[in-house]
């Protein structure tokens, strides 16, 4: 099979899956795509340190497309919960700015798997868990609500992720209902993106030794085969997601995350 084909099939598989698990669990797809994204662009002769920082940015880049996608979906079945999304909006632009633009470029690639691995196992036993809240917990204040958004625009900065392995678990443990928060999670994505976007092509403008097709640290080949996958199968995770018994499909799912963790911490030890 030709370089370029199966290349092109890499990344059309990786944004199928993405997709709709995005639109399935409210996670953005990062989760799944940052392990496998340093690993096709490793393959193809990317250093270990830019390999985890570009996989990061093209993961958070494909972000925009899939919550488009996803969260029309959840919209028509009335389950975003709008009020929440102009509540935290704000903070995140603002957390994500400085984790893209600042923090970003400064650590080193190494040290981003590290970070990535350790939110993915947190995340994973969030997910396994299921903790319930108490019933009375409700969202903290503005002040409150706009520093909870600075923290998940921060380390989805740094993580490539939509947000929603904080996100998700922090409504529900302030008893939003589960699909509402995962509906949710999926509106929040795209403010998530975009601000980070921005500050991963502005730090890394002036990087030499990128591969071809790069964008700052997005890689351009693969954001736009990802995305053109994902935005398919997106809506049809989201349709599921109010079908599906979520909870012990997070289960299922969290196993997985623990493998992908590991990679990502061994890849920071060892290998980046």
């Amino acid at each position: 099979m030709p370089l370029e084909l199966q290349l092109i099939l890499e990344l059309a598989l990786l944004g199928v899956c993405t997709g709709f698990l995005a639109g399935l669990l409210g996670i953005g797809g990062g989760m799944i795509m940052v392990p496998f994204l340093t690993i096709i662009l490793s393959n193809r002769g990317v250093v270990g340190d830019l390999a985890v920082k570009m996989a990061i940015a093209t993961s958070m880049a494909t972000i925009i497309f899939t919550s488009v996608s996803s969260v029309r979906a959840h919209h028509k079945r009335g389950a975003v919960r709008w009020d929440i999304v102009r509540l935290l909006a704000p903070g995140i632009v603002i957390g994500s700015i400085a984790g893209s633009m600042g923090v970003f470029a400064l650590l080193k690639g190494s040290t981003l798997a590290i970070v990535f691995g350790l939110f993915v196992g947190f995340s994973a036993t969030q997910m396994f868990l299921d903790k319930k809240p108490k019933p009375t917990r409700q969202l903290p204040g503005t002040a409150g609500t706009l520093a909870v958004g600075g923290g998940i625009g921060f380390l989805s900065g740094l993580v490539g992720a939509g947000g929603g392995f904080i996100s998700v678990p922090f409504m529900a443990w302030c008893n939003v209902a589960i699909h509402s928060a995962v509906a949710t999670s999926a509106a929040l994505g795209f403010p998530i993106a975009v601000a980070n976007v921005a500050g991963y092509i502005a730090s890394g403008l002036k990087l030499t030794g990128l591969p071809p097709g790069s964008f700052g640290y997005i890689w351009l080949p693969g954001l736009v085969t990802i995305a053109l996958c994902s935005v398919v199968t997106a809506p049809l995770g989201a349709k599921l997601a109010h079908a599906l018994p979520v909870g012990k499909l997070k289960r299922v799912f969290a196993s997985i995350l623990y493998l992908l963790a590991a990679y990502m911490l061994y890849k920071g030890v060892f290998g980046a």
